[in-house]
């Protein structure tokens, strides 16, 4: 799901973690038929031609406008393409890039503006309805407006557990995960006799206001969190609750391995049509083992591909052509996730050709002076004045991560670091990474080794009051970013996962960046999120 705000907040709690912790290098076998190297170097560069462009035409705006160089504000300006792209960076191994952006920008912060003021804070309150079901939209400042609308989206609801559950293990405060809990069970009791959940319902009520059943858009990231929050978790129940959805979805939503629109009270088709927004579904399928399933579907959607060099947003499947006004592809990413995904588990040849469909097509298509443009129609490959920030935050990164199966990502749990605190040794960096629904990557370790009691206090408070205190006169600009010459380029190297066989050390037990109870104040606001002081 995106929208309002979604950017920044499924983006901080994950990568400001990550940022403390040091990133190994995984292992992973050479691909077959397909000059991988070549590829991966090739996205980079597609990387770095749209990052340097936004920087240099669109920042502090939050998307770049390609076809005029130049920018906009769309989701409430807060550089929303800068936010998204920085763990790009890192998973690209350019870490230096990342620190001196990750520090421009905490330069820059003034924690007393709409736009960063508590983010999660504000959030939680948004819960605060008879259901337990959030509001869509909340004021950053005050909270929800009086006239605000009732009526919400379901995966608006139920995408929460992941970032909010995560809030709670690293702070030690548990209302967090409480709320994103009740929202989820809320969307649950709520389901239809015949197990299906609607697209949006009235958040007052519980009434489904639009009862369009399917795995798509108003819908999508719901499933996807029940099945990631149930891994990085480890809970049973969010599995559960999964997996019954998934036999009413293959009972009632499923034809010849598509996935159609039903009502959801009677399981009839209501919209014989494939969504974009819907390939992250084989991904999600081999989250949970179904990798046949998972492969035809994959398929399926890989023949839209080809015959339109791109996923037009709807796709009617009788007809096997776009859907009026919805002939458009804005570059996203779900196809090349599942992709990723699956290759991860079947090394099928097929997926990496995917990838490298995918690059060709967005390289001749989509490709400008500027950066990379959405492509308004893929019939004639019109073209639109826009490059979304998910663009440098997932399709770039998991084109990437497909291409380079020694990335640090890909760790199969031989490589680790172990952290050394005052409560005894922990594991970080063993793998298992989860990718929350903007492709920003967890650790599960760090919610165990990093977790925060309530004896464990910190006095955050009393260190945000110093740093706020501060006087902040000095004004902030970017420039260019380093990625291959100078002093960057040692660090880049340092990490980069280009060098494939190369193999560190299966454990390292000296000292890490991250000592969780006893760290820098910049270290201490990575691990906990987004912290900010209630100046009321």
């Amino acid at each position: 799901m995106r929208g309002p705000g979604a950017a920044v907040r499924r983006f901080l709690g994950p990568l400001l973690c990550l940022l403390a912790l040091r990133l190994p290098a995984g292992g992973g076998a050479a691909a077959r038929g397909l000059d991988v190297a070549s590829y991966r170097e090739r996205v980079r560069a597609m990387f770095y031609h749209a990052y340097e462009h936004y920087l240099e035409s669109a920042f502090p705006y939050d998307e770049l406008r390609p076809l005029t160089c130049d920018g906009q504000d769309t989701w409430g300006s807060f550089s929303l393409t800068l936010i998204d792209a920085l763990d790009t960076l890192l998973i690209l191994g350019n870490v230096s890039e990342f620190q001196r952006v990750v520090n421009v920008l905490q330069e820059g912060v003034d924690f007393d503006i709409d736009v960063n003021a508590s983010v999660f804070e504000t959030n939680i309150r948004a819960f605060q309805t008879p259901t337990g079901m959030p509001y869509g939209t909340v004021n950053l400042l005050h909270g929800v407006n009086p006239g605000e609308t009732p009526v919400t989206c379901t995966a608006g609801i139920g995408t929460f557990i992941v970032e909010f559950a995560t809030l709670s293990h690293l702070t030690g405060d548990p209302v967090f995960e409480d709320v994103a809990r009740k929202a989820l069970k809320a969307l649950w009791k709520n389901r239809s006799d015949i197990g299906l959940v609607g697209n949006h319902i009235d958040v007052i009520t519980a009434k489904w206001v639009a009862q369009d059943a399917g795995i798509g858009a108003g819908v999508d990231s719901y499933f996807e969190y029940l099945v990631k929050g149930a891994i990085l978790l480890q809970d049973k129940e969010l599995m559960s609750m999964f997996l019954e959805y998934n036999k009413a979805i293959k009972n009632y939503t499923k034809f010849d391995d598509w996935y159609l629109w039903v009502q959801m009270y009677k399981g009839t088709v209501s919209m014989p049509v494939f969504q974009s927004l819907e390939a992250y579904w084989p991904g999600l399928q081999s989250l949970i083992g179904d990798v046949d399933n998972a492969m035809r579907t994959f398929l399926n959607y890989y023949t839209v591909w080809k015959q339109f060099g791109g996923l037009p947003e709807f796709y009617n499947i009788p007809q096997g052509y776009t859907v009026d006004k919805r002939e458009g592809y804005p570059l996203r990413p779900e196809l090349i996730e599942s992709a990723m995904y699956l290759y991860r588990a079947t090394r099928d040849p097929t997926l990496l050709e995917l990838g490298r469909d995918a690059v060709e097509s967005i390289e001749k298509i989509s490709k400008v002076d500027c950066g990379f443009a959405t492509i308004k129609d893929l019939r004639d490959h019109r073209l639109d004045n826009r490059m979304e920030s998910f663009f440098l935050a997932e399709t770039i990164k998991y084109l990437y991560l497909l291409f380079d199966p020694d990335n640090f990502i890909h760790n199969d749990g031989s490589d680790f670091d172990v952290v050394v605190t005052p409560f005894g040794e922990c594991v970080l960096n063993a793998g298992g990474y989860i990718f929350n629904t903007e492709a920003h990557p967890i650790d599960p370790a760090a919610l165990h080794c990093c977790r925060k009691r309530k004896e464990e206090q910190w006095e955050v408070e009393d260190l945000m009051r110093e740093f706020y205190s501060r006087k902040k006169t000095k004004k902030f600009t970017l420039k260019r970013a380093d990625h291959g010459e100078g002093e960057n380029a040692k660090d880049s190297e340092d990490v980069s996962s280009e060098k494939a066989g190369e193999k560190r050390n299966s454990k390292k037990s000296s000292h890490s960046l991250l000592s969780c109870p006893s760290q820098s104040f910049n270290s201490k606001l990575a691990v906990l999120g987004q912290v900010f002081l209630d100046n009321t």
